[in-house]
């Protein structure tokens, strides 16, 4: 399988050389050369498949043979070691809890799939590489875990000074080793803008051997679609109705890998682009115009994105437009008060949600106000890591798992940095 750049589709590189890279020397973003249709049989089988069976079958077509398949499979077995369970709410309101991975967060599955292929390919290549991520919050705790200990991998994680909350940071700036915190004083776009930035600095790419582990990296979203499959097979035995999927977005990787899922014949009726106040897309969704803009900070802080990367891969696939992208996705937006009603509405039906998944609660709940379809929101994190807004907002004292008492009683290392780019570039040239 080949990839190309959005900005130039005629140039293609192999999935290591996309991988390794993590931006075109355009500045556009990878695409696989195709979305691969998966037969008709594994749909048939889809109830009955582990996720471990999916992430193999799923990833192998896009992988190729630059992993053979017997490595490819204890790769991915070992990435998904996990449960990603779906849990009933209400009658047709179902939530896909992907916060079971060791930082309680779903981005542990695409970060933990990227760190043991870009580990595979520097084994082979013997080369050095520094992994380069802005966070707004879950990303760098992610990515952190995921790349510890890693030889021949420097992680490099940026995060918006006093904007991510107590747990975040501090699972990204105790580990030590090979991962090094920045905190810039700007916000999540000014640390995005810094990195991409650098990736187009080829002398600094070159000199430090740049990647990156946000979702901009194809190895990040890729499988992030094994769970969309998953969970499709879960509810299908337990519904005939429509199935819907309403996804709490930010960067909007996590929707373009359930697209991709889409493509590859998952009969997804719909999804929900469920944003907050930082409703760019949603906005572009009512009146066709994409326009970006400072973010704004929420209690939903990971979704605080004002320029999404990847509505450049979603418009692409989309053909550019608006219309095509309507008809895929609706988009809804909320405030801070309507995510903690919704908190409180999930709280009484038994059910504790973080604000990102109270976010997705309400767009799937207001697209069933006009479609009789089963739905499924996403619970992208554990509510604990939000604990400064659920706890009061809920009055209660959530218990802290073991894994997250450990990281309280380390000491924050983390490097000050202002949002200037020769700032930031001379800090990396010193690390």
């Amino acid at each position: 399988m080949n990839y190309f750049s959005t900005n130039n589709p005629s140039q293609k590189v192999s999935f290591q050389e996309a991988v390794r890279k993590g931006l075109p020397d355009d500045n556009g973003l990878f695409l696989p050369e195709e979305i691969p249709v998966l037969p008709d049989s594994f749909f048939k089988g889809l109830p009955n498949l582990s996720l471990q069976e999916i992430g193999f079958e799923v990833a192998r077509l896009f992988v190729g043979n630059e992993i053979p398949e017997a490595d490819l499979k204890t790769l991915v077995y070992e990435v998904l070691s996990f449960e990603t369970p779906i849990v009933k709410v209400e009658e047709d309101v179902y939530s896909l809890e992907l916060y079971h991975g060791p930082t309680l967060a779903f981005k542990d599955v695409g970060a933990r799939f990227m760190a043991r292929c870009l580990s595979y390919f520097n084994e082979i290549e013997n080369e050095q590489v520094t992994v380069l991520a802005a966070t707004s919050g879950d990303t760098g705790s992610a990515v952190a875990n995921g790349f510890l200990g890693v030889d021949g991998v420097q992680v490099v994680l940026l995060y918006p000074k006093g904007k991510v909350s107590q747990f975040q940071e501090k699972q990204m700036t105790t580990l030590g080793q090979n991962i090094k915190a920045l905190e810039i004083d700007g916000s999540f776009d000014d640390c995005q803008k810094l990195v991409k930035t650098a990736f187009l600095d080829q002398e600094l790419s070159r000199k430090l051997g740049l990647t990156s582990a946000n979702s901009i990296n194809i190895a990040r979203l890729i499988p992030q679609s094994f769970y969309y499959f998953y969970a499709y097979g879960q509810l299908v035995k337990q519904t005939n109705k429509p199935i819907v999927f309403s996804v709490p977005s930010g960067n909007f990787g996590n929707l373009t890998a359930g697209y991709f899922a889409q493509q590859m014949g998952l009969p997804i009726h719909h999804f929900v682009a469920s944003t907050n106040v930082n409703d760019i897309v949603p906005h572009y969704l009512q009146t066709g115009e994409f326009s970006p803009k400072p973010s704004v900070a929420t209690i939903s802080n990971a979704m605080d994105v004002g320029n999404p990367s990847n509505f450049v891969r979603l418009n692409y696939l989309l053909d550019n437009s608006q219309k095509a992208f309507s008809k895929s996705v609706t988009g809804t937006a909320y405030t801070d008060e309507e995510t903690k009603g919704a908190l409180k509405e999930l709280h009484a039906l038994d059910y504790t949600a973080d604000p990102h998944g109270a976010v997705g609660y309400l767009g799937l709940k207001e697209y069933q106000e006009i479609n009789d379809v089963a739905g499924i929101f996403l619970e992208t994190a554990h509510p604990i890591k939000f604990k400064e807004v659920v706890e009061p907002t809920l009055d209660i004292k959530l218990d802290i798992p073991d894994s997250l008492k450990a990281f309280l009683k380390r000491e924050k290392v983390a490097i000050n940095c202002s949002s200037h780019y020769q700032d930031f570039r001379q800090t990396l040239m010193d690390l």
